[in-house]
């Protein structure tokens, strides 16, 4: 009992940790699609353009999805059954903690009129969590017929950020082609 209460804290933190690392995905999809007809694809560069992120981390996006997708069977094509595009949303988020734990507090406080307490400033820590949507256009009929999105938390570090674009891209097309079995 002892040991997994001294426990409790690392248990913790590790899940903190492993939260922030996650990416979260959601998928929808026409039920009317028939995902064994699509055979070839190609990049649908006007909603690809639209997208609001710079052009290198546009580049390992689309290389990532053609990686997914060349995994899945499909393949590239001057003449495809599905257009991909993508969009992104990203917002920044800022927590503030306020450590001031302990005796007195801050200003006129503590056991005095003065205040003697501690003057803990709260920290403030700022991350960005960013939104990939990737589309799969039926490319006859010009209508979307998957959409992926993942959200979670970006890096700009530049030796990890290649990493985390891939974990993206592979967490959202682990849900393609969808499962029309039900």
């Amino acid at each position: 009992m002892k040991k997994s209460i001294y426990m409790l804290p690392l248990l913790v933190i590790l899940f903190v940790v492993s939260s922030c690392s996650s990416v979260r995905v959601a998928a929808d999809y026409d039920k009317k699609a028939n995902f064994n007809d699509y055979k070839t694809f190609a990049f649908y560069k006007t909603g690809i353009d639209k997208a609001e992120i710079s052009d290198l981390d546009k580049r390992r996006i689309l290389r990532a999805i053609e990686a997914e997708l060349l995994a899945k069977g499909l393949s590239k094509s001057e003449n495809p059954d599905l257009l991909v595009s993508l969009f992104t949303k990203s917002h920044q988020r800022v927590d503030v903690y306020n450590n001031a734990w302990g005796y007195g507090g801050w200003g006129w406080g503590g056991y005095s009129p003065w205040g003697w307490g501690y003057n803990m400033q709260p920290s403030v820590s700022t991350s960005a969590e960013g939104t990939l949507y990737i589309d799969l256009i039926d490319a006859s009929k010009k209508e979307l017929v998957w959409q992926g999105m993942g959200s979670g938390y970006l890096t700009q570090n530049m030796e990890k950020k290649d990493d985390r674009i891939k974990e993206f891209v592979t967490k959202i097309m682990e849900r393609y082609p969808p499962d029309t079995d039900n």
